[in-house]
């Protein structure tokens, strides 16, 4: 791993997408050598959780003295004056590794922040391949891979969130365009029922929980055939995702 004589690299390094002891294969079989080559040269890191982060690291890099890690929780909250703190180390020829709690930094992440800073500032940013949970999902789905949209988190208010279905299924059909969108978990159930009440019964739809874990569960059907279906959701990592032909 080289480094810029005057500036340090931003290494962008995913994680697992649940709890390395939880996941169904080991660490070493989800993560490629790339990730673990990265965090055994690297000791400072910008995390979203330092717990979390730490733990994944000591899964890769088990000797890894985790007392010599420099590492910087996000706060998201932060603004531009704010977050030029975290990159003072590759302003000083220092590599940093930035890592989300689950999955791919910078993708429904606020580790994006940092890497926009990154770039303003002539920092090489370097992504490492690793799992995303919008991608395995929208794999599959399915479903329209070759034109398809992230939506983040849909409204809260009961009316606004019917009108972004109601404008998603809109898009879908129109484009031919997939529609992607994710919930808190614990609100995972009255999303569901959400959309069996307010999108067509040919509309198909995509549930993607647990992803990876040993109780994944991934299954397309219509909405009419949703609606004959028993699912708990409750406080399960989910991607829905929906397209009507």
């Amino acid at each position: 791993m080289t480094k810029n004589s005057v500036l340090g690299t931003l290494y962008l390094i995913p994680c697992t997408l649940a709890n390395p002891g939880e996941i169904s294969a080991s660490p070493d079989d989800v993560l490629p050598q790339t990730i673990k080559r990265a965090l055994e040269v690297l000791s400072i890191y910008i995390v979203e959780n330092e717990k979390s982060a730490r733990k994944f690291i000591k899964s890769i890099i088990p000797e890894k003295q985790q007392a010599a890690l420099q590492i910087a929780v996000l706060n998201k909250h932060l603004d531009y004056e704010g977050n030029r703190e975290y990159i003072q180390p590759l302003l000083e020829g220092k590599n940093i590794g930035l890592i989300s709690e689950s999955g791919c930094p910078g993708i429904a992440d606020p580790g994006a922040a940092i890497v926009k800073l990154a770039h303003e500032k002539g920092i090489r940013v370097v992504p490492l391949v690793g799992p995303s949970s919008i991608l395995l999902a929208l794999m599959a789905s399915g479903m329209n891979g070759q034109s398809f949209a992230f939506n983040g988190y849909l409204p809260i208010d009961k009316q606004e969130k019917k009108q972004a279905l109601k404008n998603f299924e809109r898009l879908s059909q129109e484009k031919n365009q997939t529609q992607i969108f994710i919930e808190t978990p614990y609100r995972n159930n009255k999303l569901l029922e959400d959309l069996m009440q307010n999108l067509n019964g040919n509309t198909m739809l995509c549930l993607a929980c647990d992803i990876t874990l040993p109780t994944e569960f991934i299954k397309t059907k219509t909405i009419s055939e949703w609606k004959k279906t028993k699912v708990d959701l409750h406080n399960r990592p989910c991607i829905f995702i929906l397209h009507k032909f």
